[in-house]
C-alpha cells in the first residue's frame, strides 16, 4: 500500500518513555489503523535529533501499516518533557519532521491520567523510576511540578527508594544508623555477603548502576516482612504521593469535588499493600473527595485520547479507541 495524505482527520499517538515507546495511528472516529513499539526516549542522553531519530522508526512502521504519509494531530507524551520550555522546543523539533499538520507535546503523565479518565478531568500521580504529578480539567487548566528531582523538591520513585534503602543499610552496618535486615537483604540480592561488598560492587562498576532499580522489589518486600526502617520508607512514599495529589487538587479548585485520583507506573499498579492501603488511608484524610484507583492501561491511549479531545472527536469515538487498549474486565464471581 502507498503512504497517502489521510482522508479523514487522524491522530498520530506517541507514548515516550525512558524504556520503550508506543505509537498509533488512530481515526477522528477512534479506528486505530496501526501501532507500533520502539527503544526508550531519552533525549538528555543522546541530544534531542538523535532520540527523534529512534522515534521515527517506530512511527515509519506505524504510517505505512496504516498507508498515511503524516496525520492531522500529533499527540506526543513524552519522557523528559518536564517543563513547559522543554515540551515547546520538543514540539517544534517535531514540527520539523513533517509528521503531523499540527502537533502538541505533554509530559508523558499526562498519557497515564488522560487513560484513567473519561474526561480531562483528574490528577494522576506516576511512581516508576522518577515521580511525578499532574492534573487536569475540561476548560484546559492543568497543574504540574517541574519533577526533576532534589532540585525541584522530588522524593521517591524507584531510583530514590533504592538510594534510601542502601543508605540505612550501609548505617546500619558499620554502626552509624539502627539496624535493619536491609543490610541483609539488599546485598543478598546481587549473592553477596555483606553491605561493604555492595557498595564496593557499586562503586567499582562491578554492578552497572543501572541494576540499581533491582533494590526497590526487595525493599518492599523486607517491609512486607515487617522490617521497620523498610517499612518507614514505604510510609514516606505514601504521604509524598498523597501530597502531591493533594496539592495538584487545590491547585485545580477541585479539592472540595469528588475527582478521581490515577496512580500509575511500575511502584504504584505492582499491588504493594502497606503502600496501597497507606496511599487510600492518607488521601481519605488530606482530599476526603478523591476517588483513588490505579491506571493499568496502556499509556498510548491517553496520547490517542488527547488527540482526539484536540480534533474534537464524540464520546463514540472516544469509546471505541478505549476498547482498542482496556484490558477486559474480569468475569464476574
Amino acid at each position: 500500500m502507498g503512504l497517502t495524505a489521510p482522508r479523514t482527520p487522524t491522530v498520530l499517538a506517541v507514548d515516550a518513555g525512558n524504556s520503550k515507546t508506543d505509537v498509533a495511528v488512530v481515526t477522528a472516529a477512534g479506528d486505530v489503523l496501526a501501532t507500533a513499539r520502539g527503544g526508550g526516549f531519552r533525549p538528555p542522553a543522546v541530544g534531542v535529533a538523535a532520540a527523534l531519530d529512534a522515534l521515527a522508526e517506530p512511527v515509519a512502521r506505524a504510517f505505512a501499516d496504516a498507508g498515511v504519509a503524516s496525520v492531522t494531530q500529533v499527540s506526543a507524551c513524552l519522557a523528559n518533557a518536564d517543563l513547559p520550555v522543554e515540551e515547546e522546543r520538543l514540539a517544534a523539533a517535531l514540527r520539523e519532521r513533517g509528521w503531523g499538520a499540527s502537533v502538541e507535546v505533554r509530559n508523558d503523565t499526562f498519557a497515564i491520567l488522560r487513560a484513567g479518565v473519561a474526561e480531562p478531568r483528574g490528577v494522576a500521580v506516576v511512581c516508576g523510576a522518577g515521580i511525578n504529578c499532574v492534573g487536569m480539567r475540561p476548560d484546559g487548566r492543568t497543574a504540574r511540578f517541574p519533577a526533576v528531582g532534589r532540585i525541584s523538591g522530588d522524593w521517591g520513585g524507584g531510583f530514590g527508594l533504592a538510594e534510601e534503602a542502601l543508605w540505612h543499610a550501609a548505617r546500619a552496618e558499620d554502626g552509624r544508623g539502627g539496624p535493619t535486615a536491609l543490610a541483609r537483604t539488599l546485598p543478598a540480592h546481587f549473592g553477596l555477603p555483606s553491605m561493604y561488598a555492595l557498595i564496593e560492587a557499586l562503586h567499582l562498576g562491578h554492578l552497572g548502576q543501572d541494576r540499581r532499580h533491582e533494590l526497590t522489589p526487595v525493599l518492599f518486600a523486607t517491609a512486607a516482612d515487617g522490617d521497620p526502617v523498610a517499612r518507614s520508607i514505604v510510609t514516606r512514599l505514601a504521604e509524598e504521593i498523597a501530597v502531591m495529589a493533594a496539592v495538584a487538587l487545590t491547585r485545580l479548585d477541585l479539592l472540595a469535588e469528588e475527582t478521581p485520583v490515577l496512580l500509575g507506573g511500575g511502584v504504584l499498579t505492582a499491588g504493594h499493600v502497606q503502600l496501597d492501603d497507606a496511599v487510600r488511608g492518607l488521601l481519605a484524610v488530606r482530599a476526603p473527595k478523591a476517588v483513588p484507583r490505579v491506571v493499568t492501561a496502556s499509556p498510548v491511549l491517553g496520547a490517542a485520547l488527547l488527540g482526539l479531545d484536540r480534533l474534537g472527536a464524540g464520546d463514540a469515538a472516544r469509546q471505541r479507541v478505549r476498547r482498542h487498549w482496556e484490558p477486559p474486565a474480569p468475569p464476574a464471581a
